[in-house]
């Protein structure tokens, strides 16, 4: 199977070297959008050959979707730019093979560091995530955040884990989940979602069974619950967010 990796980036030369590095040999395609880095995340991207194209930022979801439609092949393997392949992934995307005509896309696990480990249970682990796909069968959403791909026809699941290794420390992983949980009650928001005291209150606790208990989330250790109780905080903040808005009309 021929395709193209495809990046979007901003400020990410302290992660993108060990990125690209694990895609070599895959292709002879790949395509980086930046949208405006300050760092020298762009003179990393030339190094590794590849293609750098300048885009402000215009969401999740429309700035991945503008990248797929950069890409030299039709199958586009889309990446962040603190992911990292795996030697197991890297050689079963090597022996992958464009011969089933039902399959337009492909998943893969992913496994999340986080507070200097990586975590295999609860949320954290397998976290399965649908990156490489045919473009003319599927493609990025249009949403701002928590972008997913929307897709027809069946989905393989790839062996070996996609790496999340973003290196950022608490504090700065919160500010992204305040702004994430801004994002995500503007878009219920808009959607003329109503909240009630019931949703607000069992969302995060039927998560923390969920993630904590029935997928073993305690056996990651003080990481994974942090990374689990914070997931439930998020869920009561969209929430208490989406109110606010609705009583400020």
């Amino acid at each position: 199977m021929q395709f193209s990796v495809v990046l979007i980036t901003l400020n990410a030369a302290s992660t993108l070297t060990k990125c690209l590095q694990s895609c070599a040999g895959l292709t002879d395609d790949i395509v980086v959008v930046d949208s405006g880095s300050q760092d020298n995340t762009i003179e990393i991207a030339q190094h590794h050959h590849a293609r750098v194209i300048h885009q402000d930022w215009l969401g999740f979801g429309k700035q991945k979707q503008f990248a797929v439609a950069h890409a030299k092949y039709d199958w586009v393997l889309c990446l962040d730019a603190d992911e990292w392949l795996s030697t197991e992934l890297a050689a079963h995307l090597q022996r992958l093979e464009d011969n089933s005509p039902n399959i337009h896309a492909w998943k893969m696990p992913r496994c999340n560091k986080f507070m200097g480990r990586f975590l295999r249970h609860g949320e954290g682990y397998p976290d399965w995530s649908l990156r490489l796909f045919h473009r003319k069968q599927a493609g990025w959403s249009d949403d701002s955040v928590h972008e997913t791909v929307i897709y027809q026809g069946l989905v393989g699941k790839l062996h070996g884990d996609l790496m999340h290794e973003s290196g950022e420390v608490l504090s700065e992983y919160l500010r992204k989940q305040n702004h994430y949980t801004d994002l995500q009650a503007n878009n219920l928001f808009s959607q003329g979602k109503k909240i009630t005291l019931g949703k607000m209150v069992f969302s995060p606790l039927i998560r923390f069974i969920k993630f904590y208990l029935i997928r073993q989330g305690w056996r990651d250790g003080m990481p994974g619950f942090v990374h689990i109780s914070i997931g439930c905080m998020n869920s009561l903040l969209k929430y208490a967010k989406l109110y606010e808005r609705q009583r400020k009309g």
